[in-house]
């Protein structure tokens, strides 16, 4: 929900949430599933997201996901 209200509250930003998944880091002993590459894509991704890109969704390496 704070996703969506800073989203509104800043219109000239795109602000979004994400979801890397599963990555082994040391948070999880190194058992998750993928690298930290991987799980850094998607971040990235967001990151670069230009003016007229989405704002106040949420999103992981395969699209947008349900609030």
């Amino acid at each position: 929900m704070i996703t969506v209200q800073y989203a509104k509250a800043f219109p000239n930003m795109r602000i979004n949430a994400v979801e890397p998944g599963y990555t082994a880091t040391d948070l999880n002993r190194h058992t998750g599933t993928q690298t930290v590459e991987e799980g850094a894509e998607i971040i990235v991704r967001m990151a670069q997201v230009g003016p007229d890109g989405p704002t106040g969704g949420y999103f992981d390496v395969e699209g947008p996901l349900p609030w």
